[in-house]
């Protein structure tokens, strides 16, 4: 065992001991194991014991391990980093501007669990034989999404996609060249008349960005309640998000007739699942059924 190892041990039972949370503690907990170090680098001076090395890498090296996503933690700090992937514990891959390459970070079967326990939490989800795959959003509002056996072949597959900002209102999209001053005009005039507005494409082609540029044009003046699998919607001072918690997944006609009782004069919804309702078009034509059906209930029934 080497020191970090001794180190990492040592904090751990301190931690224990004092009751702390590194969620909530976090200047405890780093005060904690600067001196966990600095103490074991004095003691390991006298022999017997081996040497630490680099005190503040060690410190780094030990912060991430106990409060952080230990060998992943490199990634999540690196600003240039996108998107995680664990194929296997032996293949870890990331995305550097949306190109993809393997890492030298080889994990274990028990870290891998390990990494996605700690990244559940927070978000109070589970994975598990009941529950083969989730959705969660980091505390940094990263995205997660897990699939464990046996809809996984062999291992616990998982994909982490960072939540970085790159733009924030229609002006920003026009900054970046995305968008064109008169497309960026249309679109702000259709939000502000209220206009139903469909955002779709593949993955990371930018959905949630342009609904979040999107909701900037809402007038502040209007209430507005979303519906999201995961809290994606990154604009709290605007939005009143909410998640439907029942023992399956909401379908889309259980999200609008909520909606409609919460009385929101706008109703973002992110990811509607409707690809859980079946597949196809037969899918699409039961769950536009649904919608329909639910929408026409709710119109008869009394606000509350």
């Amino acid at each position: 065992m080497d020191a970090v190892q001794v180190v990492q041990g040592e904090v751990r039972e301190l931690i224990r001991r004092s009751g702390l949370d590194p969620s909530r503690d976090a200047s405890a907990v780093k005060a904690l194991v600067r001196d966990a170090v600095a103490d074991y680098d004095e003691r390991s001076l006298h022999g017997g014991m081996p040497l630490l090395g680099d005190r503040d890498a060690a410190a780094k090296s030990v912060w991430d391990t106990v409060a952080g996503f230990g060998p992943l933690q490199a990634y999540f700090d690196d600003p240039l980093v996108e998107e995680i992937w664990i194929n296997e514990p032996s293949r870890v891959f990331i995305a550097r501007d949306g190109v993809a390459e393997l890492t030298t970070t080889i994990l274990t079967e028990a870290e891998v669990r390990d990494l996605v326990e700690r990244m559940l939490r927070a978000s109070g989800r589970r994975v598990d034989l009941s529950s083969p795959f989730v959705d969660a959003v980091l505390s940094d509002g990263s995205r997660l999404h897990v699939v464990i056996p046996d809809i996984a072949r062999e291992h616990w597959l998982v994909n982490v996609r960072k939540f970085v900002v790159k733009a924030d209102s229609l002006d920003d999209l026009v900054r970046l060249g995305t968008l064109s001053r008169a497309a960026a005009a249309f679109l702000e005039a259709a939000v502000v008349a209220g206009l139903n507005i469909l955002v779709a494409g593949g993955t990371q082609a930018g959905k949630t960005t342009m609904l979040n540029c999107l909701a900037s044009a809402i007038p502040p003046r209007e209430r507005v309640v979303t519906a999201e699998e995961v809290f994606e919607l990154p604009n709290p001072g605007l939005l009143q998000s909410f998640y439907e918690r029942n023992t399956g997944s909401p379908v889309p006609a259980d999200i609008a007739g909520s909606q409609r009782r919460r009385s929101g004069r706008r109703s973002p919804t992110a990811r509607v699942p409707a690809h859980r309702e079946g597949t196809g078009v037969a899918g699409s034509r039961r769950v536009r059924r649904q919608l329909s059906e639910r929408v026409r209930q709710e119109r008869q029934a009394p606000r509350v």
